[in-house]
């Protein structure tokens, strides 16, 4: 009998490791999907707001060109680069807006992604007008804002690492859309023809959601099926919170208990696109190895690397004081007004230092808000709550944008400080 048993005992070892060593693989082999689908959803994105300055200066004539007030010296474009923030936020915050109260239908969604991606991109390119720019970006806007509240709420269906996964690929596209925009027109190719060759990321977010990814079944209804439970799971107890959110007021009935992750984001998204898009592009230095044009384009880079950081740190280190990363991002903004307008930091090198500091804490704020929904937020109200989270994101960039453009305005009547005369 004892023979018997350890027969047994080996037979049953066995067939417990297939499984494993296959759970194990299709777990590396999403979250490296979400990783790509983090890059390419948000790579446009980053891409037209690192152009931003470019977009405005190139297309620009008459009255809108940069404006250089003789007894000021300060080089302003008419128009602010928030204009594109503005165009590239706004409408992916109406998307957000609407997306949490419909139908998930992943494929359908994804697949509007992928076109308004490519089409956003050849679309600027081929811009001879500003405004036909604008309505580029508006796709891009479209595209990135259906992208992100889709998959974040498709990381509900799969193993909660996904959500780092998927912050730090966003985080990657930061890096890689900035990064490879400089690096492409420093180097001498057109905005034009950089644009056109960058429309392979939308084709290769295709390729990575249709065969990399594992699709769970009913992916389309992952709303209405709750998630298979560990017994460890401290969630695995359905409360009577689980089955609340069946209509419209409902889920707003919800919204509430959500604003500790809300506000805090929020607020963090106004300050620091109020920086990149407002006082960034009016920090400048003479007479050194960048122009005025570049100097704009490797501040994104910097602020991106530092995202990127901090949005790939979540199983490191872990920030539970939402509220702290704000206020921090408030005072990174009165930090970078007083500089726009005295121009009183005498080194570009400790304006690199602070915008990284910056974007460690614009990702930090990202990755952990979204971290804590889910290990906090029962397991059938978590499409919703990172669905409606992800709007009030979207809804503080869209308040910089407006907020930019009359701040960079305002800036630009300002006399030249001492530095640059």
């Amino acid at each position: 009998m004892t023979e018997i048993q350890e027969e047994d005992d080996k037979f049953l070892s066995k067939e417990i490791k297939i499984p494993e060593n296959n759970e194990k693989k299709g777990l590396w082999r999403n979250l490296t999907a979400f990783w790509i689908l983090g890059l390419c959803n948000n790579f446009g994105y980053v891409v037209m707001l690192t152009a931003a300055h470019d977009i405005i200066h190139d297309l620009s004539a008459g009255e809108n060109g940069p404006q250089t007030d003789p007894d000021f010296k300060r080089e302003c474009n008419k128009l602010s680069a928030g204009v594109i923030l503005l165009a590239d936020i706004f409408p992916a915050l109406c998307v957000k807006l609407v997306a949490p109260f419909l139908p998930f239908y992943i494929y359908f969604q994804m697949t509007i992604c992928v076109l308004l991606s490519v089409g956003s991109f050849i679309l600027v390119a081929y811009a001879e007008a500003v405004w036909i720019a604008i309505i580029g970006v508006i796709l891009t806007s479209i595209s990135a804002g259906l992208g992100e509240v889709t998959l974040l709420s498709y990381t509900s269906r799969f193993n909660k690492n996904s959500v780092s996964t998927w912050s730090s690929g966003t985080g990657g596209a930061g890096i890689f859309g900035s990064l490879s925009y400089s690096a492409m027109t420093q180097a001498g190719l057109s905005t034009k023809s950089t644009l056109l060759i960058m429309t392979f990321v939308p084709i290769l977010e295709a390729v990575v959601f249709i065969f990399l990814l594992e699709h769970p079944k009913n992916a389309e209804n992952c709303e209405k099926i709750p998630l298979q439970k560990s017994k460890n799971d401290p969630d695995s107890k359905e409360t009577e919170a689980e089955k609340n959110l069946v209509t419209f007021f409902d889920k707003l009935r919800y919204i509430p208990s959500l604003f500790k992750y809300i506000i805090p984001l929020l607020l963090g998204n106004i300050c620091d696109n109020l920086i990149n898009q407002a006082f960034s592009e009016l920090i400048y230095f003479n007479n050194i190895f960048l122009d005025q044009k570049a100097q704009y384009r490797w501040y994104q880079v910097t602020y991106q690397i530092g995202v990127f950081i901090s949005r790939s740190s979540v199983n490191v280190f872990k920030v539970r004081l939402l509220w702290l990363m704000a206020v921090l991002q408030g005072i990174n903004v009165v930090l970078f007004s007083l500089e726009a307008v005295f121009w009183f930091i005498p080194s570009i090198w400790i304006v690199f230092a602070f915008i990284l500091w910056e974007g460690l804490l614009g990702g930090s704020a990202y990755v952990n808000t979204f971290y804590r929904i889910s290990e906090e937020i029962p397991p059938a109200n978590r499409v919703f709550a990172i669905s409606i989270t992800a709007f009030s994101k979207t809804a503080g960039i869209a308040l910089a944008g407006w907020l930019a453009m009359p701040t960079h305005n305002a800036i630009c009547k300002v006399p030249t400080p001492n530095r640059l005369n």
